[in-house]
């Protein structure tokens, strides 16, 4: 199966590193135009720069701004108001206790992690509809079905956006704009390694055996059994994007490495 999204113009939101960096790649590599988001300019540019190294011919065009500002946002869609692909891959996550979590970090996640894909899918979603094709997808988690004791404010903000995203799907029905949620399980972004390290740092053991011992306690009902990379998710939003995908919609889409034991 060959992927070809050559005339379509893709947002990849966050995607100077992690997760978001391989979806725009991969979105590149189809022929898609990709604007790169970060929150700084610098970040941006050197985003980039790595991914025309990596896309040789690739068409990149960069937006510095926090998109959980809801004025940095109507600034984007002036600026490029026909995107044809709307990844919502924006997020922030934070193991802390639920007892020391105050209201203002509550609505600190729910503005990046959710208001922010909500914003942009309302803004874009109706030209479009109007154009007769679309992709919109919410990078979600796991953690938005079995939520994780030690992030239950993320997790809640990862169902939210299972929820907007089969509610606009069928907002959209007929229309030729597809949404769909990608659930990655446990993935080794820059956020994930940093955090890796930082516990093997702290607990003098190796980076593998802090990832053996997540998987033990933290994520036992993995069959993985270690972490995805971030190509392998970014695998999965790609071909929901293409044409080939287009009798997906409404769909909540697992790259969890089998963490999430339900059925279906």
């Amino acid at each position: 199966m060959q992927i070809r999204l050559e005339g379509k113009l893709s947002l990849v939101t966050g995607s100077t590193a992690g997760i978001g960096f391989s979806i725009a790649r991969g979105l590149a590599a189809t022929g898609a135009r990709v604007i790169v988001n970060g929150r700084t300019e610098p970040r941006v540019a050197a985003a980039i720069e790595q991914l025309k190294r990596e896309v040789p011919g690739g068409e990149f065009l960069p937006y510095a701004g926090d998109l959980s500002d809801a004025k940095v946002a109507s600034d984007l869609v002036k600026a490029h108001p026909d995107v044809d692909i709307l990844i919502n891959n924006l997020g922030i996550f934070e193991p802390r206790d639920f007892f020391d979590i105050e209201d203002a970090e509550w609505e600190r996640f729910f503005r990046v992690n959710v208001v922010s894909g909500v914003r942009l899918s309302r803004l874009y979603a109706e030209g479009m509809a109007k154009r007769g094709w679309g992709r919109i997808v919410f990078i979600s988690s796991e953690s938005g079905v079995q939520i994780p004791v030690e992030m239950i404010h993320y997790g809640t903000t990862k169902t939210a956006q299972l929820a907007v995203s089969r509610g606009l799907a069928e907002r959209l029905a007929g229309t030729g704009v597809t949404v769909n949620s990608v659930l990655p399980g446990p993935t080794l972004s820059e956020g994930v390694g940093d955090f890796v390290k930082a516990l093997a740092d702290g607990q003098g053991k190796s980076q593998a055996e802090v990832e053996r011992d997540f998987f033990k306690v933290a994520r036992p009902t993995s069959l993985l059994q270690r972490f995805a990379t971030t190509d392998e998710v970014a695998n999965m939003v790609v071909y929901v994007c293409s044409e080939q995908a287009s009798a997906t919609t409404g769909a909540a889409l697992r790259v969890d490495g089998g963490v999430i034991r339900a059925i279906p």
